[in-house]
């Protein structure tokens, strides 16, 4: 069989829902691995692992210690379908820019591998069976949140917001907020002041987090007219910003300690943490004050510690009340 060359301006295979080649397609056959790993990628499992990174943690913090078995393999198996019933959406609406872009042109649509009618489909199912899921074996508060994220993620963020304002992610990044309130949900099956305080935490974190990758591919953003901060705004500018949400970002992050009497762990670990990330994104401005040479600024070193903060801080958060 004949695999997908991604490089080739020609048409492609497009596969139906039912795997069959659509009329008007290529007449190439992609083998079945590479079709199953297509749709995998149109969930963005990476994506994925990082929303559950912030649901988990979330999950032994509410129960004060390991929660039940059944429970965090349902809420892990719904938050996942449904992030990737989002991330699917996102996909289908965001091929056209997604073909012109370098850092997104390998995906399954631009590639033409599966059709965005078959894509739609997967999305639906995993959306319907993420919120079968998530009411039938945590609850329905949680499912109407998750429900809720993904609404927010497609329509908000990627319809709405993402090709019209530089405040893009900052809003649209409250999609990426919601698993903190489900993990929470699922255990206690009601909200509180703690879950809002982590919600907060990733509010503040997005914006540094995805504009430094913004800045690393802004020619990616310019060339398809999409207004990330970096593309409108010099590299300082966006660096003083990161350093302004960084700090907002490291205070919410140690009112967990008061509101939630956590141990001595969280607050150590989140001031620790916190005082290692303020540092990079300072570094990171002192690089960008008279250059716009991206191999000088080097945003790429601060969207890896971002997400090693983030993994660290949460990793602090299940581990605390294990300690008291």
């Amino acid at each position: 069989m004949t695999t997908v060359d991604p490089d080739r301006p020609a048409a492609r295979l497009v596969v139906g829902v039912n795997g069959v080649v659509e009329p008007g397609a290529a007449l190439e056959r992609a083998s079945a691995r590479d079709v199953v790993m297509a749709y995998v990628s149109l969930t963005k499992p990476r994506v994925i692992e990082l929303l559950l990174l912030t649901t988990v943690p979330v999950m032994f913090f509410a129960a004060g210690g390991v929660p039940g078995l059944g429970l965090v393999v349902a809420t892990v198996l719904g938050g996942a379908l449904s992030a990737g019933s989002a991330s699917v959406f996102n996909c289908v609406y965001d091929r056209d820019i997604d073909e012109q872009m370098r850092r997104t042109r390998r995906r399954a649509l631009p590639r033409h591998i599966i059709s965005p009618r078959a894509a739609l489909v997967f999305g639906f199912v995993l959306g319907i069976l993420s919120t079968v899921i998530l009411y039938a074996w945590v609850n329905p508060l949680s499912a109407g949140l998750s429900v809720a994220a993904n609404a927010f993620y497609v329509f908000g963020y990627t319809m709405l917001l993402k090709r019209r304002t530089t405040q893009n992610i900052v809003w649209g990044g409250i999609a990426g907020c919601f698993p903190a309130l489900i993990g929470w949900t699922a255990v206690t099956n009601e909200l509180a002041w703690a879950p809002v305080v982590l919600f907060g935490v990733v509010f503040f974190w997005t914006p540094p987090h995805t504009w430094a990758l913004a800045l690393r591919y802004r020619e990616d953003y310019k060339q398809v007219d999409v207004p990330m901060l970096p593309v409108v705004r010099s590299a300082r500018t966006v660096a003083r910003q990161i350093i302004a949400y960084s700090w907002v970002m490291v205070a919410t992050s140690l009112v967990l300690w008061p509101v939630a009497g956590t141990g001595l762990l969280y607050p150590i670990a989140a001031a620790v943490l916190g005082a290692v990330f303020l540092v990079q994104a300072h570094q990171l401005e002192r690089r960008a004050r008279d250059t716009e040479d991206l191999s000088v600024i080097r945003p790429m070193h601060l969207f890896h510690s971002s997400n090693l903060y983030l993994s660290l801080l949460f990793v602090a958060v299940a581990i605390d009340p294990l300690l008291r």
